[in-house]
């Protein structure tokens, strides 16, 4: 212990301490642990020499001096030790912190890296799925369609009921009349849908008075020609539109007497073949939609290209719907 303590601290002195009081402070303690009166006791043999070497260091000048920036270095040199531990232990537990931080900003980043490929693979998932099922979806349809266009040994009146059911719809209106004689969409379609759902109803926006409608069954459209009037004050004048008219001309004169209609019956054989021309055709255009390869689905993944053809396909019926309503309108204002 006394090997750790100061001189000062053996004499129990300060360095303020005179030369006077430091004699009188070693006198103190050196009776105490005497040799001659301490003959067993090692430790205060021990520090008996201590105080010895205290004594002898502190009251000269110069050794007293040298000594004194001895333990001045000392301190400094603790001083300077603990500011560096201080240091060393801030900068420690900041770099610590740092790589805590770094670990959790990483898992972070992981979890929400797995979350986005579980996300994408999921909606890959259920893109696939729903592109199959459109595809299912039309090939279906496509083969519904060409088994109901290759009927070809039906007779007239099952011919009938194969082709669109759309009527031509005429009333009394002038031109500058804006009400267009009393009739409207909206009119038109409460007034006939007592017979059945329509497709559509396409009132004529260029020539008035005018109006095209395609019931959902053959029946339906059959009763509305039949029964239907219309407004008291502005009846209507319906009749079948397009193919539908050829084919019930071409029916009706294969019922008329022989001796009044050969032209007639000349007449409805060509509409026959025609019809049946229009309806190998469009059964062949079918068979080649059918026998195409179908939209890629080798793997697993909804591509850019997958999505596109599916566009691409839904714009071209959209189009061609659009250009079957246009014809009918041009042939209705010819």
């Amino acid at each position: 212990m006394a090997a750790k303590m100061t001189y000062y601290e053996i004499l129990g002195v300060t360095r303020e301490s005179s030369e006077k009081e430091i004699t009188k402070a070693y006198r103190k303690k050196a009776l105490k642990c005497h040799p001659d009166k301490n003959p067993d006791n090692k430790e205060a043999a021990e520090l008996f020499h201590e105080l010895s070497k205290a004594l002898e260091v502190l009251t000269d000048a110069k050794a007293r001096a040298a000594y004194d920036a001895v333990l001045k270095a000392k301190e400094k040199a603790r001083l300077r030790t603990q500011a560096l531990d201080s240091k060393r232990k801030k900068f420690k537990q900041d770099l610590e912190e740092q790589e805590d931080a770094a670990k959790i900003n990483k898992e972070n980043d992981e979890t929400a890296a797995k979350n986005l490929q579980a996300e994408i693979e999921r909606l890959r998932e259920e893109g696939s799925q729903l592109l199959q099922e459109q595809q299912q979806f039309l090939k279906e349809q496509l083969k519904k369609e060409m088994e109901e266009v290759g009927q070809d040994n039906l007779s007239t009146s099952i011919e009938l009921e194969d082709l669109a059911p759309k009527l031509k719809v005429r009333w009394k209106s002038k031109k500058s009349d804006p009400s267009n004689g009393g009739y409207s969409r909206e009119v038109l379609e409460s007034i006939l849908k007592k017979y059945g759902e329509t497709s559509y109803v396409i009132v004529s926006s260029k020539k008035k008075g005018s109006a095209i409608v395609e019931f959902k069954s053959l029946e339906s459209a059959r009763d509305a020609l039949k029964n239907e009037k219309g407004l008291a004050d502005n009846p209507l004048q319906i009749s079948w539109l397009g193919a539908m008219a050829s084919a019930t001309d071409a029916a009706a004169a294969g019922t008329q007497v022989s001796g009044s209609c050969k032209t007639t019956k000349a007449d409805a054989v060509e509409s026959k073949k025609r019809t049946k021309g229009e309806k190998y055709h469009k059964r062949d255009l079918l068979k080649k939609r059918l026998t195409e390869p179908p939209l890629s689905s080798a793997s697993n993944t909804l591509s850019d290209r997958d999505y596109e053809s599916v566009v691409l396909m839904k714009l071209r019926q959209f189009e061609e719907r659009k250009r079957l309503i246009q014809e009918m309108q041009e042939n209705d204002e010819q």
